[in-house]
């Protein structure tokens, strides 16, 4: 998948158009992960949606590319993207206990996704289901449940194997371990670490928590909508270029060592209707100069496979 000069905005009033993705350049490559972090209203859920070519009104896609295979997910019908939504492409949204419908039990749900792709053998349905959890490490007895006899992490699971059950080339998991006990992520995690090494899939992970070294291949940085850093994820966190970046890594708790190096990022995100002039990450930046308060960076590639907007570089 790539994604060129990606924006999408949401209309507050005839003036004010609240851009939560602007600008914005990424490559999706087969078979690996790509992790997409950043703070709260980054826009990181927002970009999860867009690779589904999916927006809900009053959002719109104002200008960019969402290519799948080179064929642009946003020039096409809806009519068009349902044929490829689950089928080619699928997602695990956030908040698994708010997306399962409560009044159905879970088999009935997965019969529905596949009738509604036209697969309409039910028996057939059911063994895949049944194989699916078996693969997520649920018991398929549990297909015969209902949402609410299951625990968070179980639903999460779920999730993971409805968005298997059409054998999709790319999965996108929009915070996936979110609301989960810290036990129950690792499990989830390491369920999704099984998708890429057994089934060989290509996921886009996306969460607020920068410690992906261990579960992406290539990592994502946003800010207020931008992407501002990209590149392998152990290059990234081995010398992170972007100051939002290294801010990131900074804030992180060690277990082992000298905490004093841990810090907060200073002052807060600024308002997405009114954002910074130039960078925007500017007010909050130790290396602000003179340029930065007047010109916005460019994604620009500054060594091999590094890429950030950052006027340092």
């Amino acid at each position: 998948m790539e994604v060129r000069g990606l924006t999408v905005g949401f209309p507050v009033s005839r003036e004010l158009t609240l851009r939560a993705v602007e600008d914005a350049y990424l490559n999706v490559d087969r078979g690996k992960i790509l992790g997409i972090v950043g703070e709260s209203g980054s826009g990181k859920s927002t970009m999860a949606n867009a690779l589904m070519g999916y927006v809900q009104p009053p959002g719109r896609f104002e200008r960019g590319e969402v290519k799948f295979r080179g064929v642009n997910l946003i020039s096409l019908s809806e009519v068009e993207l349902r044929k490829l939504r689950w089928s080619k492409i699928s997602m695990v949204p956030q908040a698994s206990q708010n997306v399962l419908n409560p009044t159905m039990r879970l088999l009935d749900q997965f019969q529905d996704v596949a009738r509604s792709h036209g697969l309409q053998d039910r028996k057939e349905v059911e063994e895949r289901a049944s194989r699916l959890f078996t693969a997520v490490g649920l018991n398929p007895g549990i297909l015969r449940s209902y949402p609410h006899e299951l625990s968070g992490g179980m639903k999460q699971r779920v999730l993971i194997a409805l968005s298997l059950l059409l054998d999709p080339e790319v999965i996108v998991l929009d915070e996936p371990t979110s609301a989960l006990d810290v036990v129950t992520q690792r499990q989830i995690l390491a369920e999704v670490r099984k998708l890429r090494d057994f089934m060989g899939k290509t996921l886009v992970f996306i969460t607020h928590d920068i410690t992906l070294e261990t579960i992406s291949d290539w990592l994502a940085v946003m800010y207020t909508g931008k992407v501002v850093e990209v590149g392998p994820t152990k290059a990234v966190f081995n010398q992170p270029l972007h100051p939002y970046t290294k801010a990131l890594l900074s804030s992180v708790p060690k277990l082992t060592g000298d905490m004093s190096s841990v810090s907060a990022i200073k002052g807060e995100p600024p308002n997405p209707l009114n954002p910074p002039k130039g960078c925007r990450f500017n007010p909050r930046c130790p290396y602000v100069m003179e340029k930065c308060i007047r010109e916005e960076p460019k994604l620009t590639e500054v060594k091999s496979s590094r890429w950030v907007a950052c006027h340092l570089y």
